[in-house]
């Protein structure tokens, strides 16, 4: 097993304990992993503009304010990744997770997919640019510790 520290960002949906399972996954193999994520609380997220820079009237500013300082944030994690792990839910579009693997991507960082297979055909470009395509987090578990090895 290589010394190496893995970083790992977790791109992605919120609404389920993905991140969780592929992290105590790893743990319980011992991998030697570090993770990031974007903040996964959502209204922490969506007000941190207003919260640190005031007040704003209209939704567009407001959200403007917190994906300004949440980009940042973002962009730093995915540039020091060794891999990006992206999660497509069921539930919502997740427009952020599908910029942020073509960030990664484009930044030279490698990206995984994680979603199910009803979502084949809407991110086969995505799924096209990723070095793999999981249905589980289990199945990511299982990638990083054979690079692990």
């Amino acid at each position: 097993m290589s010394d190496k520290i893995w970083n790992v960002y977790l791109s992605g949906e919120i609404h389920t304990d993905w991140r969780e399972q592929i992290i105590a996954g790893c743990e319980a193999k011992g991998l030697k992993v570090r993770f990031s994520s974007a903040v996964t609380d959502h209204d922490a997220s969506d007000m941190v503009g207003v919260n640190i820079l005031g007040s704003e009237e209209d939704n567009f500013w407001r959200d403007r304010k917190a994906s300004g300082i949440n980009s940042i944030r973002t962009s730093t994690h995915i540039r020091e990744a060794d891999l990006v792990v992206v999660r497509f839910g069921p539930k919502y579009k997740q427009w952020n997770a599908a910029f942020d693997a073509g960030f990664a991507v484009a930044s030279g960082v490698p990206i995984i997919t994680l979603h199910d297979a009803e979502h084949d055909h809407p991110l086969k470009e995505v799924d096209e640019a990723a070095k793999a395509t999981c249905r589980h987090p289990e199945q990511v578990v299982e990638i990083l510790a054979y690079l692990m090895s």
